[in-house]
Order: C-alpha cells, then structure tokens, then sequence
C-alpha cells in the first residue's frame, strides 16, 4: 500500500474531525446570536436575523458536531448561509476578502460537501444506519 493510499483511508475520520469542528465553531455563532455570549452582536443587528439565523445556527451547528441527522441539516445550514452571503456581505461589495463574507461561503460550501458526502466518522448517524443495513440485509438474503 503506498503512502497516498494509507493516507486516503484516513478520510473518513478526517471528515469526522472537520464535521465537529465546523459544526461546534457554527452552534458558536448561534450561541452568540441567541444568548449574547462570546461578546453578543453588535448593536443595530436586525432582531429577525438574531431569532431566525441563530436558531439554525445553534441547533444545526450541534446536530453537525454530533452528526445527527447531518446530511438534512447540512443542507439547511448551507442554505442558510448561501443567504447570509448574498443578503448580508455581497451588497458592500463584490469581493468576499472586502464584503466580510469568507465564513459564510466556507461554512456554505463546507456544508453542502457534507450533505453530499455524509458526515464521515464518529457520527450518531452511523450508528443509527448500521442496525438498520443489517435488518434490511436479512431480508434480501
């Protein structure tokens, strides 16, 4: 087995690692939308985007660093901050590195990568599917 082969099997729990980070980082932002920690929103935030972009982001953000229902969230998530990034930083601006908008395009880009590909290891999804492959399997045989 050559190096990039051992290295590609590892994919899968770097996916896992990334997917909790990620996932942990944005339930962070929603944490700060929602409760005003990690030094609250700044003044003049539209209280519409507190109650309806924090929500999202809190919960998503955790059922991501957990990998529960990740593919769906996943989804939601990216589209949420598809969003964020066309209503909140494009109009300052049409580069990302000017308008503010590079978390916004990696977490919606991230996201939707993890909604195609599954949530990787050390997810409660895996644990959840694997019972039912083998009910499913026991039929077919």
């Amino acid at each position: 087995m050559s190096a990039v082969e051992r290295f590609g099997s590892w994919a899968p729990r770097i996916l896992g690692i990334a997917r909790f980070l990620f996932g942990t980082m944005f339930a962070c932002h929603g944490a700060q939308k929602v409760f005003g920690v990690f030094g609250g929103m700044p003044p003049g935030v539209p209280k519409l985007l507190i109650w309806t972009a924090g929500p999202i982001e809190l919960v998503g953000g955790v059922l991501i660093a957990i990998g529960l229902c990740t593919r769906i969230t996943a989804f939601i998530c990216s589209g949420q901050m598809a969003i964020a990034y066309f209503t909140g930083h494009a109009p300052h601006g049409f580069w990302p590195t000017v308008n503010g908008g590079e978390p916004a395009i990696f977490y919606c880009w991230f996201f939707l990568y993890i909604a195609a590909q599954g949530p990787g290891a050390f997810a409660l999804d895996n644990l959840i599917k694997r019972p039912q492959e083998k009910v499913e399997k026991s039929y077919v045989s």
